[in-house]
Protein backbone atom coordinates (compact mmCIF):
# COMPACT_ATOMS: atom_id res chain seq x y z
CA UNK A 1 0.00 0.00 0.00
CA UNK A 2 2.00 3.26 -1.22
CA UNK A 3 1.23 6.06 0.99
CA UNK A 4 0.32 9.24 -1.32
CA UNK A 5 2.90 11.90 -1.83
CA UNK A 6 3.74 14.31 0.83
CA UNK A 7 5.30 17.76 0.83
CA UNK A 8 8.79 18.15 2.43
CA UNK A 9 8.63 18.79 5.90
CA UNK A 10 9.24 17.06 9.33
CA UNK A 11 6.17 15.05 9.14
CA UNK A 12 5.40 15.50 12.70
CA UNK A 13 2.56 16.81 14.68
CA UNK A 14 2.38 20.38 14.36
CA UNK A 15 0.71 23.26 17.06
CA UNK A 16 -2.53 22.92 15.00
CA UNK A 17 -3.04 19.52 15.14
CA UNK A 18 -2.33 18.62 18.95
CA UNK A 19 -4.63 21.51 19.80
CA UNK A 20 -8.17 20.74 17.06
CA UNK A 21 -9.97 17.21 18.45
CA UNK A 22 -11.24 16.78 14.76
CA UNK A 23 -8.71 17.20 12.29
CA UNK A 24 -9.23 17.24 8.05
CA UNK A 25 -7.56 15.75 5.88
CA UNK A 26 -5.99 18.77 4.66
CA UNK A 27 -4.44 19.37 7.98
CA UNK A 28 -2.50 16.03 7.93
CA UNK A 29 -1.23 16.48 4.32
CA UNK A 30 -0.15 20.06 5.34
CA UNK A 31 1.76 18.65 7.97
CA UNK A 32 4.19 16.45 5.64
CA UNK A 33 1.96 13.20 7.55
CA UNK A 34 1.74 10.37 5.26
CA UNK A 35 -1.50 8.54 5.49
CA UNK A 36 -2.72 4.90 4.93
CA UNK A 37 -5.77 3.84 4.38
CA UNK A 38 -7.25 1.16 6.36
CA UNK A 39 -10.77 -0.19 7.25
CA UNK A 40 -10.50 -1.38 10.87
CA UNK A 41 -7.38 -0.82 12.96
CA UNK A 42 -6.78 -2.64 16.67
CA UNK A 43 -3.85 -1.08 18.70
CA UNK A 44 -1.97 -2.59 21.44
CA UNK A 45 -1.09 -6.11 19.86
CA UNK A 46 -1.56 -7.84 22.94
CA UNK A 47 -4.30 -10.79 23.41
CA UNK A 48 -7.19 -8.49 23.49
CA UNK A 49 -6.01 -7.48 19.77
CA UNK A 50 -5.14 -10.44 18.84
CA UNK A 51 -8.44 -12.27 19.97
CA UNK A 52 -10.50 -9.28 18.43
CA UNK A 53 -8.59 -9.41 14.97
CA UNK A 54 -9.15 -13.60 15.04
CA UNK A 55 -13.10 -13.24 15.38
CA UNK A 56 -13.38 -10.79 12.87
CA UNK A 57 -11.04 -13.21 10.47
CA UNK A 58 -13.52 -15.89 11.24
CA UNK A 59 -16.33 -13.88 10.84
CA UNK A 60 -14.81 -13.42 6.93
CA UNK A 61 -12.58 -10.33 6.90
CA UNK A 62 -9.69 -10.69 5.28
CA UNK A 63 -5.86 -9.44 5.91
CA UNK A 64 -5.97 -6.48 3.83
CA UNK A 65 -9.00 -4.48 5.64
CA UNK A 66 -6.67 -5.02 8.96
CA UNK A 67 -3.72 -3.88 10.61
CA UNK A 68 -2.57 -3.95 14.29
CA UNK A 69 -0.59 -1.79 15.34
CA UNK A 70 1.45 -2.79 17.97
CA UNK A 71 6.11 -2.12 19.66
CA UNK A 72 5.80 -6.11 20.58
CA UNK A 73 6.70 -8.77 18.18
CA UNK A 74 3.64 -11.62 18.92
CA UNK A 75 0.52 -11.00 21.10
CA UNK A 76 1.05 -13.10 24.01
CA UNK A 77 4.67 -11.00 24.49
CA UNK A 78 3.60 -9.07 27.33
CA UNK A 79 1.34 -11.79 28.96
CA UNK A 80 4.38 -13.74 28.95
CA UNK A 81 6.75 -11.43 30.62
CA UNK A 82 4.38 -10.45 33.23
CA UNK A 83 3.78 -14.50 34.36
CA UNK A 84 6.95 -15.21 34.05
CA UNK A 85 7.78 -12.04 36.43
CA UNK A 86 5.17 -13.31 38.99
CA UNK A 87 6.70 -16.82 39.17
CA UNK A 88 4.48 -18.45 36.97
CA UNK A 89 6.91 -19.95 33.93
CA UNK A 90 5.62 -22.27 31.24
CA UNK A 91 5.11 -25.37 32.78
CA UNK A 92 3.29 -23.69 35.78
CA UNK A 93 -0.73 -23.51 35.88
CA UNK A 94 -2.40 -19.71 35.20
CA UNK A 95 -5.89 -19.11 37.17
CA UNK A 96 -7.71 -19.67 33.97
CA UNK A 97 -11.14 -21.68 33.30
CA UNK A 98 -10.43 -24.78 31.18
CA UNK A 99 -12.50 -23.57 28.74
CA UNK A 100 -11.72 -19.90 28.30
CA UNK A 101 -9.45 -20.19 25.03
CA UNK A 102 -8.04 -16.66 23.21
CA UNK A 103 -7.21 -19.10 20.63
CA UNK A 104 -10.29 -21.10 19.85
CA UNK A 105 -13.53 -18.86 20.09
CA UNK A 106 -15.86 -21.90 20.40
CA UNK A 107 -14.23 -23.09 23.78
CA UNK A 108 -13.94 -26.74 22.63
CA UNK A 109 -12.13 -29.02 23.27
CA UNK A 110 -11.47 -27.31 26.69
CA UNK A 111 -7.56 -27.09 27.52
CA UNK A 112 -8.79 -29.71 29.89
CA UNK A 113 -8.76 -32.09 27.38
CA UNK A 114 -6.13 -31.18 25.12
CA UNK A 115 -3.86 -31.70 27.79
CA UNK A 116 -5.28 -35.09 29.07
CA UNK A 117 -4.85 -36.35 25.43
CA UNK A 118 -1.52 -34.71 25.12
CA UNK A 119 0.15 -36.33 28.64
CA UNK A 120 -2.32 -39.22 28.60
CA UNK A 121 -3.46 -38.21 31.98
CA UNK A 122 -7.24 -39.10 32.29
CA UNK A 123 -6.78 -37.55 35.82
CA UNK A 124 -7.12 -34.14 34.81
CA UNK A 125 -10.53 -35.06 33.78
CA UNK A 126 -11.34 -36.27 37.18
CA UNK A 127 -10.23 -32.91 38.24
CA UNK A 128 -12.34 -31.26 36.35
CA UNK A 129 -15.49 -32.79 36.57
CA UNK A 130 -15.27 -33.04 40.92
CA UNK A 131 -13.78 -29.26 41.01
CA UNK A 132 -14.13 -27.60 43.43
CA UNK A 133 -15.70 -29.83 46.22
CA UNK A 134 -13.32 -32.48 45.72
CA UNK A 135 -10.57 -31.16 43.83
CA UNK A 136 -9.21 -27.57 42.79
CA UNK A 137 -10.42 -25.94 40.41
CA UNK A 138 -8.40 -27.42 37.26
CA UNK A 139 -6.22 -24.24 35.18
CA UNK A 140 -4.16 -24.59 32.25
CA UNK A 141 -0.43 -24.40 31.75
CA UNK A 142 0.68 -20.94 30.83
CA UNK A 143 3.14 -22.80 27.95
CA UNK A 144 -0.28 -24.70 26.64
CA UNK A 145 -1.40 -21.30 26.30
CA UNK A 146 1.17 -19.66 24.51
CA UNK A 147 1.68 -22.35 22.26
CA UNK A 148 -1.84 -22.50 21.34
CA UNK A 149 -2.05 -18.86 20.66
CA UNK A 150 0.92 -18.84 18.74
CA UNK A 151 -0.80 -22.04 16.35
CA UNK A 152 -3.82 -19.50 16.14
CA UNK A 153 -1.95 -16.54 15.08
CA UNK A 154 -0.11 -18.56 12.04
CA UNK A 155 -3.74 -20.10 11.00
CA UNK A 156 -5.17 -16.32 10.65
CA UNK A 157 -1.93 -14.72 9.35
CA UNK A 158 -1.63 -12.34 12.15
CA UNK A 159 1.83 -11.14 11.33
CA UNK A 160 0.54 -10.19 7.57
CA UNK A 161 -1.40 -7.84 9.59
CA UNK A 162 1.28 -6.36 12.17
CA UNK A 163 2.78 -2.99 12.10
CA UNK A 164 5.73 -2.03 14.49
CA UNK A 165 5.07 1.17 16.16
CA UNK A 166 3.93 3.33 18.97
CA UNK A 167 0.16 4.87 19.08
CA UNK A 168 0.14 8.77 20.01
CA UNK A 169 -3.09 8.95 19.67
CA UNK A 170 -6.32 8.47 17.78
CA UNK A 171 -8.63 11.83 16.81
CA UNK A 172 -11.76 12.10 14.94
CA UNK A 173 -11.55 12.81 11.35
CA UNK A 174 -13.94 15.32 9.64
CA UNK A 175 -16.52 13.63 7.53
CA UNK A 176 -16.25 10.26 9.89
CA UNK A 177 -13.95 8.07 10.83
CA UNK A 178 -10.33 8.81 12.81
CA UNK A 179 -6.89 9.42 12.30
CA UNK A 180 -4.67 7.04 14.54
CA UNK A 181 -0.83 8.51 14.83
CA UNK A 182 1.95 6.58 15.00
CA UNK A 183 5.77 6.60 16.11
CA UNK A 184 7.45 3.73 13.57
CA UNK A 185 10.56 2.23 14.88
CA UNK A 186 13.69 4.49 13.70
CA UNK A 187 14.47 4.05 10.10
CA UNK A 188 11.37 2.05 9.41
CA UNK A 189 9.53 4.98 7.72
CA UNK A 190 10.84 8.74 6.05
CA UNK A 191 8.90 10.87 8.84
CA UNK A 192 8.77 10.90 12.64
CA UNK A 193 4.80 9.76 12.08
CA UNK A 194 2.78 8.30 9.89
CA UNK A 195 -1.02 8.28 10.15
CA UNK A 196 -4.03 5.41 9.54
CA UNK A 197 -7.26 6.97 8.66
CA UNK A 198 -9.90 3.89 9.64
CA UNK A 199 -13.96 4.23 9.56
CA UNK A 200 -13.43 1.47 12.97
CA UNK A 201 -10.45 1.87 15.36
CA UNK A 202 -9.86 -0.44 18.69
CA UNK A 203 -7.82 -0.17 21.53
CA UNK A 204 -6.58 -2.95 23.90
CA UNK A 205 -3.90 -1.45 25.66
CA UNK A 206 -3.96 -3.78 28.73
CA UNK A 207 -2.35 -1.75 31.59
CA UNK A 208 -0.17 1.83 31.99
CA UNK A 209 2.25 0.35 33.93
CA UNK A 210 3.33 -1.50 37.17
CA UNK A 211 1.29 0.26 40.96
CA UNK A 212 3.47 0.94 43.74
CA UNK A 213 2.26 1.31 47.65
CA UNK A 214 3.23 4.86 48.15
CA UNK A 215 5.55 4.17 50.80
CA UNK A 216 7.56 1.92 48.46
CA UNK A 217 7.63 4.27 45.53
CA UNK A 218 8.81 6.75 48.00
CA UNK A 219 11.53 4.42 49.40
CA UNK A 220 12.46 3.50 45.78
CA UNK A 221 12.74 7.21 44.99
CA UNK A 222 14.78 8.33 48.29
CA UNK A 223 17.30 5.99 48.39
CA UNK A 224 17.39 5.03 44.78
CA UNK A 225 16.88 1.61 45.29
CA UNK A 226 15.21 -0.67 43.15
CA UNK A 227 17.08 -3.86 43.69
CA UNK A 228 16.22 -4.85 47.34
CA UNK A 229 12.08 -3.25 47.07
CA UNK A 230 10.31 -4.74 43.75
CA UNK A 231 7.69 -4.85 42.33
CA UNK A 232 6.62 -8.71 41.61
CA UNK A 233 5.49 -8.00 37.76
CA UNK A 234 9.18 -6.60 36.97
CA UNK A 235 11.91 -9.17 36.95
CA UNK A 236 13.44 -9.69 39.92
CA UNK A 237 15.51 -13.08 39.97
CA UNK A 238 18.02 -11.24 42.50
CA UNK A 239 15.70 -11.93 45.19
CA UNK A 240 15.85 -15.85 44.54
CA UNK A 241 19.35 -15.78 43.65
CA UNK A 242 20.31 -14.13 46.91
CA UNK A 243 18.82 -16.45 48.95
CA UNK A 244 20.47 -19.42 47.83
CA UNK A 245 24.08 -17.67 49.37
CA UNK A 246 22.61 -16.90 52.69
CA UNK A 247 19.66 -17.29 54.95
CA UNK A 248 17.88 -13.87 54.94
CA UNK A 249 14.13 -12.47 55.24
CA UNK A 250 11.84 -11.24 52.64
CA UNK A 251 8.59 -9.45 53.22
CA UNK A 252 5.59 -10.09 50.97
CA UNK A 253 2.76 -7.37 50.66
CA UNK A 254 -0.49 -7.85 48.71
CA UNK A 255 -2.56 -11.01 49.03
CA UNK A 256 -3.70 -11.70 45.63
CA UNK A 257 -2.54 -14.28 43.54
CA UNK A 258 0.59 -13.04 42.00
CA UNK A 259 1.47 -13.08 46.35
CA UNK A 260 0.79 -16.45 46.25
CA UNK A 261 2.87 -17.54 43.48
CA UNK A 262 6.05 -15.62 44.93
CA UNK A 263 4.92 -17.27 48.46
CA UNK A 264 5.14 -20.54 46.45
CA UNK A 265 8.40 -19.86 44.82
CA UNK A 266 9.92 -19.02 48.10
CA UNK A 267 8.34 -21.89 49.72
CA UNK A 268 9.56 -24.47 46.77
CA UNK A 269 12.86 -23.03 47.16
CA UNK A 270 13.52 -23.19 50.64
CA UNK A 271 12.42 -27.25 50.44
CA UNK A 272 14.89 -27.76 47.32
CA UNK A 273 18.01 -25.77 48.27
CA UNK A 274 17.43 -26.19 51.90
CA UNK A 275 17.13 -22.42 52.18
CA UNK A 276 16.57 -20.86 55.51
CA UNK A 277 14.54 -17.98 54.41
CA UNK A 278 12.50 -15.71 56.68
CA UNK A 279 9.21 -14.92 54.65
CA UNK A 280 7.32 -11.95 56.58
CA UNK A 281 3.64 -11.43 54.77
CA UNK A 282 1.90 -7.96 55.72
CA UNK A 283 -1.45 -7.97 54.55
CA UNK A 284 -3.41 -4.67 54.94
CA UNK A 285 -6.65 -6.74 55.19
CA UNK A 286 -6.50 -9.92 57.26
CA UNK A 287 -9.45 -12.41 56.68
CA UNK A 288 -10.00 -14.77 58.81
CA UNK A 289 -13.17 -16.65 57.58
CA UNK A 290 -15.97 -16.59 54.92
CA UNK A 291 -17.10 -12.83 54.48
CA UNK A 292 -19.92 -10.62 52.39
CA UNK A 293 -22.82 -9.02 52.32
CA UNK A 294 -25.34 -12.06 53.17
CA UNK A 295 -25.85 -15.97 52.86
CA UNK A 296 -25.81 -16.11 48.78
CA UNK A 297 -23.06 -13.92 48.64
CA UNK A 298 -19.72 -14.57 51.01
CA UNK A 299 -16.19 -15.35 49.84
CA UNK A 300 -14.39 -17.64 51.75
CA UNK A 301 -11.39 -16.99 53.36
CA UNK A 302 -8.87 -17.58 56.26
CA UNK A 303 -5.29 -16.40 57.81
CA UNK A 304 -5.30 -13.16 55.65
CA UNK A 305 -6.50 -14.52 52.37
CA UNK A 306 -9.92 -14.40 50.96
CA UNK A 307 -10.40 -17.62 48.46
CA UNK A 308 -12.14 -17.26 44.95
CA UNK A 309 -11.37 -19.34 42.24
CA UNK A 310 -11.52 -16.99 40.02
CA UNK A 311 -11.30 -13.07 39.43
CA UNK A 312 -15.20 -12.83 39.53
CA UNK A 313 -17.81 -15.06 40.03
CA UNK A 314 -18.66 -17.21 36.73
CA UNK A 315 -21.91 -16.05 36.88
CA UNK A 316 -20.67 -12.55 35.08
CA UNK A 317 -19.55 -14.59 32.05
CA UNK A 318 -23.21 -15.82 31.46
CA UNK A 319 -25.09 -16.27 34.58
CA UNK A 320 -27.86 -13.95 36.55
CA UNK A 321 -24.86 -11.63 37.18
CA UNK A 322 -23.75 -10.64 33.97
CA UNK A 323 -27.69 -9.90 32.90
CA UNK A 324 -28.38 -7.82 36.09
CA UNK A 325 -24.70 -6.05 35.23
CA UNK A 326 -26.09 -5.03 32.04
CA UNK A 327 -29.36 -3.04 33.15
CA UNK A 328 -27.04 -1.31 35.79
CA UNK A 329 -25.84 2.55 35.37
CA UNK A 330 -24.20 5.00 38.01
CA UNK A 331 -24.08 4.72 41.36
CA UNK A 332 -25.72 1.36 41.29
CA UNK A 333 -23.04 -0.44 38.74
CA UNK A 334 -20.56 0.93 41.19
CA UNK A 335 -22.02 -0.22 44.26
CA UNK A 336 -22.09 -3.71 42.37
CA UNK A 337 -18.33 -4.09 41.22
CA UNK A 338 -17.66 -2.73 45.21
CA UNK A 339 -19.64 -5.73 46.22
CA UNK A 340 -17.94 -8.51 43.74
CA UNK A 341 -14.65 -6.70 44.26
CA UNK A 342 -11.61 -7.11 46.03
CA UNK A 343 -8.61 -9.07 46.67
CA UNK A 344 -8.64 -12.63 46.49
CA UNK A 345 -7.03 -15.87 45.13
CA UNK A 346 -7.82 -19.22 44.30
CA UNK A 347 -7.57 -21.82 47.25
CA UNK A 348 -5.05 -24.56 45.88
CA UNK A 349 -4.44 -27.72 48.59
CA UNK A 350 -0.65 -27.28 48.12
CA UNK A 351 0.20 -23.55 49.02
CA UNK A 352 -2.61 -24.20 52.25
CA UNK A 353 0.10 -27.32 53.35
CA UNK A 354 2.95 -25.14 52.67
CA UNK A 355 1.84 -22.47 54.83
CA UNK A 356 0.85 -24.45 57.23
CA UNK A 357 4.32 -26.35 57.27
CA UNK A 358 5.57 -22.57 57.25
CA UNK A 359 3.55 -21.31 60.60
CA UNK A 360 4.19 -24.60 62.15
CA UNK A 361 8.76 -24.28 61.35
CA UNK A 362 8.13 -20.81 62.34
CA UNK A 363 9.43 -19.14 59.08
CA UNK A 364 6.52 -17.95 57.57
CA UNK A 365 4.88 -14.86 59.95
CA UNK A 366 1.44 -13.30 58.38
CA UNK A 367 0.59 -10.40 60.34
CA UNK A 368 -2.19 -7.31 59.66
CA UNK A 369 -1.33 -3.87 59.18
CA UNK A 370 -0.85 -0.89 57.39
CA UNK A 371 3.31 0.19 56.74
CA UNK A 372 3.79 3.69 57.08
CA UNK A 373 7.15 3.96 55.72
CA UNK A 374 10.35 1.81 54.90
CA UNK A 375 13.61 2.94 56.13
CA UNK A 376 17.41 1.58 55.31
CA UNK A 377 18.68 0.87 58.80
CA UNK A 378 22.68 1.11 59.15
CA UNK A 379 23.52 -2.58 57.90
CA UNK A 380 21.86 -1.59 54.28
CA UNK A 381 18.58 -3.60 55.30
CA UNK A 382 15.31 -2.71 55.35
CA UNK A 383 13.26 -1.83 58.09
CA UNK A 384 9.53 -1.48 58.10
CA UNK A 385 6.98 0.59 60.65
CA UNK A 386 3.52 -1.77 60.39
CA UNK A 387 0.55 -0.05 62.42
CA UNK A 388 -2.41 -2.33 63.07
CA UNK A 389 -5.52 -1.92 63.97
CA UNK A 390 -4.79 -2.38 67.81
CA UNK A 391 -2.34 0.54 67.28
CA UNK A 392 0.97 -1.58 68.38
CA UNK A 393 3.68 -0.93 65.68
CA UNK A 394 5.82 -3.67 64.58
CA UNK A 395 9.29 -3.01 62.87
CA UNK A 396 10.08 -6.02 61.01
CA UNK A 397 13.90 -6.28 59.26
CA UNK A 398 14.17 -7.80 55.75
CA UNK A 399 16.40 -8.00 52.95
CA UNK A 400 14.04 -7.37 50.63
CA UNK A 401 10.44 -6.32 49.75
CA UNK A 402 7.93 -8.15 47.05
CA UNK A 403 5.26 -5.46 46.40
CA UNK A 404 2.63 -7.88 44.75
CA UNK A 405 -0.42 -5.29 44.99
CA UNK A 406 -0.64 -5.32 41.02
CA UNK A 407 -0.53 -2.91 38.08
CA UNK A 408 -1.17 0.48 37.37
CA UNK A 409 -4.87 0.88 36.74
CA UNK A 410 -5.74 4.86 36.23
CA UNK A 411 -6.25 5.25 33.15
CA UNK A 412 -5.27 8.71 32.06
CA UNK A 413 -1.97 7.18 32.97
CA UNK A 414 -1.73 6.37 29.61
CA UNK A 415 -1.21 8.74 26.81
CA UNK A 416 -3.65 7.25 24.76
CA UNK A 417 -6.95 7.70 26.79
CA UNK A 418 -5.36 10.46 28.32
CA UNK A 419 -5.54 12.25 25.18
CA UNK A 420 -9.21 10.23 24.08
CA UNK A 421 -10.77 12.12 27.41
CA UNK A 422 -9.38 15.29 26.64
CA UNK A 423 -10.37 16.12 22.75
CA UNK A 424 -12.76 12.91 21.46
CA UNK A 425 -15.62 12.94 23.92
CA UNK A 426 -14.68 9.86 25.59
CA UNK A 427 -15.18 10.16 29.83
CA UNK A 428 -15.14 7.57 32.68
CA UNK A 429 -17.57 5.05 34.01
CA UNK A 430 -18.52 5.17 37.19
CA UNK A 431 -15.57 3.10 38.40
CA UNK A 432 -13.12 5.41 36.87
CA UNK A 433 -12.36 3.72 33.89
CA UNK A 434 -13.39 4.28 30.27
CA UNK A 435 -17.25 4.22 29.86
CA UNK A 436 -18.48 2.17 26.68
CA UNK A 437 -21.68 0.62 25.49
CA UNK A 438 -23.07 -2.71 26.01
CA UNK A 439 -21.25 -3.56 22.51
CA UNK A 440 -17.62 -2.20 23.61
CA UNK A 441 -17.87 1.35 21.70
CA UNK A 442 -16.40 4.02 23.74
CA UNK A 443 -19.29 6.06 24.53
CA UNK A 444 -19.13 9.65 23.39
CA UNK A 445 -16.83 8.49 20.46
CA UNK A 446 -19.13 7.82 17.91
CA UNK A 447 -18.32 9.70 14.56
CA UNK A 448 -20.17 9.16 11.46
CA UNK A 449 -20.36 6.00 10.37
CA UNK A 450 -17.41 4.86 12.35
CA UNK A 451 -17.29 3.69 15.66
CA UNK A 452 -14.55 3.97 18.27
CA UNK A 453 -14.06 -0.01 20.42
CA UNK A 454 -12.03 -0.63 23.54
CA UNK A 455 -12.12 -3.86 25.75
CA UNK A 456 -9.65 -5.20 28.58
CA UNK A 457 -8.41 -3.58 31.95
CA UNK A 458 -9.63 0.11 30.57
CA UNK A 459 -13.23 -0.95 30.35
CA UNK A 460 -13.65 -2.11 34.16
CA UNK A 461 -16.42 -0.92 35.61
CA UNK A 462 -18.87 -1.36 32.59
CA UNK A 463 -21.88 -3.46 31.95
CA UNK A 464 -19.52 -6.15 31.68
CA UNK A 465 -17.31 -7.36 34.84
CA UNK A 466 -14.18 -9.40 34.14
CA UNK A 467 -13.39 -7.33 31.16
CA UNK A 468 -9.65 -8.39 31.86
CA UNK A 469 -9.59 -12.04 31.79
CA UNK A 470 -9.54 -14.39 28.24
CA UNK A 471 -13.01 -15.24 28.13
CA UNK A 472 -13.62 -11.45 29.10
CA UNK A 473 -11.66 -10.49 26.18
CA UNK A 474 -13.26 -13.01 24.22
CA UNK A 475 -16.73 -11.73 24.91
CA UNK A 476 -15.71 -8.53 23.73
CA UNK A 477 -14.68 -9.33 20.71
CA UNK A 478 -17.76 -11.14 19.83
CA UNK A 479 -19.70 -8.17 21.14
CA UNK A 480 -17.48 -5.82 18.65
CA UNK A 481 -17.83 -7.93 15.92
CA UNK A 482 -21.45 -8.44 15.97
CA UNK A 483 -22.05 -4.52 15.72
CA UNK A 484 -19.47 -4.46 12.97
CA UNK A 485 -21.63 -7.20 11.15
CA UNK A 486 -24.73 -4.62 12.11
CA UNK A 487 -23.39 -1.79 10.24
CA UNK A 488 -22.43 -4.05 7.02
CA UNK A 489 -18.52 -4.05 7.49
CA UNK A 490 -18.77 -8.03 8.08
CA UNK A 491 -20.92 -10.65 7.56
CA UNK A 492 -22.71 -11.59 10.69
CA UNK A 493 -21.62 -15.25 11.87
CA UNK A 494 -24.09 -18.27 11.27
CA UNK A 495 -24.56 -21.90 12.83
CA UNK A 496 -23.25 -23.23 9.12
CA UNK A 497 -20.27 -20.45 9.11
CA UNK A 498 -19.31 -21.00 12.36
CA UNK A 499 -19.35 -25.29 12.65
CA UNK A 500 -17.34 -25.19 8.79
CA UNK A 501 -15.00 -22.63 10.99
CA UNK A 502 -14.47 -25.17 13.55
CA UNK A 503 -13.54 -27.64 11.32
CA UNK A 504 -10.99 -25.58 10.46
CA UNK A 505 -9.59 -24.55 13.58
CA UNK A 506 -9.58 -28.31 14.38
CA UNK A 507 -7.63 -29.32 11.17
CA UNK A 508 -5.45 -26.29 11.70
CA UNK A 509 -6.40 -25.14 7.94
CA UNK A 510 -6.15 -21.39 7.48
CA UNK A 511 -8.48 -19.60 7.40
Amino acid sequence: MAPPSTPASAGDLTPELLGTSEWTDHMVASAGIPMYDIPFLTVGGGIGSFVTVDYLRIYGVPTSQMRVISNIDHPWQTYEFLTRCSQIPRGERIRSDSSSRPDNLWGFPSYALEEAWKDKNPAYLWQLFTEPLLNDYWTPRAGTVFENLEREAKRINYWDMLVKGQVRMVRKRAGGGYFTVVTPPEGAAPTKRIIFRSRFVHIAVGYPGLKFLPDLQEFRTKYSDYQHVVNAYEPHEQVYEFLKTRPGTVVIRGGGIVASRVLQRLFDDRKKFGLQTQIIHIFRTFITGSHGPHLWSRRKGGDGWAYQGFNYPKSVWGGQLKAEMRKLEGAERAAKYKQMGGTNTPYRRHWQEQMRAGREGGYYHAVQGTVDRVERTEDGRLVSYVRSNDGIIREPVADYIIDCTGLEADISEHRIFADLLQHSGAYRNPVGRLEVERHFEVKGTANGDGALYASGSATLGGYFPGVDTFLGLQIAAQEIADDLARRGFVKKMGPLRSTAQWFKWAFNSPV
